[in-house]
């Protein structure tokens, strides 16, 4: 299965969006408060696009015990926080949308890494501009916590560097400026040595090279930028510098000089001058955090990096190929799996008592079909589980008496068979978890069912099963143990069939799971007929009853109807509401290519 990069993108950047809006009310609300608080503020929202929240959750799984944590009671929250990104209204089936969803990753890859590449090109030009100026430059007898070297280049005073930084100062300097001054200027540099903010620029430096398509990137830049200056002032100014003297040495420094061109070499400058020099002049105290405000700080802290560990904490997985406190699963006598190269896009599932045919298959039908799962429950593993097929042909003991009278008992004992063929011949790992996910109540609509009792006459439970032969054809009916079914693109029939039965069959249709919420309870006959889209496709599955799968067969009708949806209501007074509820998903945590024999 191939990952949904799309959603991937998508629902990390509104994410790093939201958190970049809670980082400016943060910084509005502290406004009067010390500049290195809002600086890293504004750092915590630029690194929070480096570090999606689905990273954070896995933290929390991987410290997991094997007794989960209580769920906090912001889960649901993270559980909302952490689902794919929808663009499309409730309703729209998410099979048809994707397939009519133009592909147009390569394209957008294309772009961005130009844009990436111009980026970088850029920060590659004014660095070597810089390492230029100090490479002909020569070292100062000056006293400092790093190296002091002069430069040629008109370039205003900056540190250079971030694990061994040295102060370049421009030649000339102390004939424009007086000891003083120059001591006020040094303070200033040397404060942003013992910050590290040449470390913390460049890390957003390769944010706004992976983002550089989001204005808000570039925005909480000129934040950083702003504030990290504010930040160094508000330092000068407390270790004893006279607020006159300082902004008069920034005032002369940026009438001889240049700015630094690189946000990773820290100068002297950086902000709105005039907004800066009357804050050293006028407000050269600022206020400190009350209780209150930190308590504030520690919250949005929690909520933004402990909630989603704590969330993973809380969320119990289980990692094998069978069900958790289980002995060994049942097993087929004999199985041969074969790939198959016929590119007919055709499937086959024959499940009758003692034996298992499943034709031009892929592993994820066969894990579908085990866990009795569709494809929004399953995820990860390599892209060929998609793609390629293969033929099973497997064996059991058991006859029709056995499974006489409990058809429920032998359908899940046969998933459970294909799980042990799935872990013993494609080394198969899952890895399940029980997520609040989008699904579908099948209710009543207005107007009441269009549909009648069935017909068919019951079945003795003691009578022998029908006779199975050959799997149907696309639209036939197949007979089960009290229920006729026939489905195809485009159809279902359903003869002697209950509301969670009908319920299963529609889950197949669109992708997502269907829950009975009509509170019909008796069997019924009906039929419905809607317009299929590209992937509205069809497993056959005899014996164990239907099985819809996402594939390809039959063509689908001449003329143009009803969706799915629109003919549910209109033919059957049935219509489906979209909701949420707590299903069981999988993911594939290895998966080798089985040896053929």
């Amino acid at each position: 299965m191939i990952p949904d990069w799309n959603s991937m993108l998508a629902n990390h950047l509104w994410q790093s969006t939201a958190v970049a809006a809670i980082a400016a009310v943060l910084a509005l609300a502290l406004r009067n408060n010390q500049a290195r608080v809002r600086y890293w503020i504004w750092l915590t929202a630029s690194l929070k696009f480096l570090v999606p929240f689905s990273v954070l959750i896995a933290i929390g799984r991987h410290w997991a015990s094997a007794a989960p944590v209580p769920a906090p009671r912001f889960s649901a929250v993270f559980e909302q926080v952490a689902q794919p990104f929808q663009l499309l209204p409730a309703g729209v089936v998410e099979s048809h949308a994707v397939a009519h969803r133009a592909n147009f990753m390569p394209l957008l890859l294309g772009v961005w890494l130009i844009g990436a590449l111009v980026v970088v090109f850029n920060w590659v030009a004014r660095w070597m501009r810089v390492r230029a100026a100090m490479r002909a430059g020569s070292r100062l007898p000056i006293v400092a916590a790093v190296p002091v070297f002069s430069m040629p280049a008109l370039l205003e005073p900056g540190v250079f560097g971030i694990f061994r930084p040295v102060l370049l100062l421009p030649e000339g300097i102390t004939g424009h400026l007086s000891r003083e001054h120059l001591d006020a200027i040094l303070a200033h540099e040397l404060c942003h040595v013992r910050r590290r903010d040449n470390l913390a620029a460049a890390l957003h430096m390769m944010v706004e090279v992976i983002f550089w398509f989001h204005p808000l990137v570039w925005w909480i830049g000129s934040r950083l930028m702003e504030e990290r200056e504010r930040a160094c002032d508000e330092e000068v100014v407390r270790r004893g510098n006279a607020p006159e003297l300082y902004a008069e040495s920034i005032l002369k420094t940026c009438q001889f000089y240049l700015e630094s061109p690189l946000e990773c070499v820290s100068g002297i400058s950086g902000s709105d001058l005039k907004r800066r020099i009357v804050r050293i002049m006028t407000q050269p105290f600022v206020d400190k955090l009350t209780f209150s405000r930190k308590v504030l700080l520690i919250s949005a802290a929690a909520a933004i990096v402990v909630g989603p560990v704590l969330f993973g904490l809380s969320r119990q997985e289980t990692t094998a190929a069978q069900p958790a406190n289980q002995g060994p699963l049942p097993s087929f006598e004999v199985a041969s799996v074969k790939p198959n190269h016929s590119g007919d896009r055709r499937v086959g599932l024959r499940n009758t008592p003692g034996m298992f045919t499943a034709v031009n298959v892929t592993p994820k039908m066969l894990i579908e079909f085990a866990y009795d799962i569709r494809g929004p429950q399953l995820s990860g593993g390599p892209g060929w589980i998609d793609s390629e097929r293969f033929d099973i042909d497997a064996k059991t003991g058991e006859s029709a008496n056995d499974v006489r009278g409990n058809p429920a008992r032998f359908n899940e004992q046969r998933r459970l068979m294909v799980r042990s063929l799935l872990a013993d011949r494609f080394k198969l790992v899952v890895k399940q978890e029980t997520k609040d996910l989008p699904v579908y109540d099948l209710v009543v609509a207005k107007g009441g069912p269009k549909f009648h009792p069935t017909t068919l006459p019951p079945v003795d439970p003691n009578s022998p099963p029908p006779p199975l032969s050959a799997p149907p054809q696309p639209g036939q009916p197949f007979r089960g143990r009290g229920i006729m079914m026939g489905l195809s693109r485009g159809q279902l029939t359903i003869n002697g069939g209950s509301m969670s039965q009908l319920a299963q069959a529609l889950s197949g249709r669109i992708g997502r799971n269907v829950i009975d919420k009509t509170g019909l309870t008796g069997d019924y006959d009906l039929t419905l007929q809607w317009t299929p889209d590209e992937n509205d496709t069809v497993v056959r599955s005899e014996g164990g009853g239907p099985d819809p799968r996402p594939t390809s067969e039959a063509a689908p009708p001449a003329e143009s109807g009803p969706t799915l949806f629109t003919a549910l209501e209109e033919q059957l007074g049935l219509k489906l509401e979209s909701a949420k509820g707590p299903v069981e998903t999988y993911a594939v945590v290895s998966i080798e290519r089985p040896s053929e024999n």
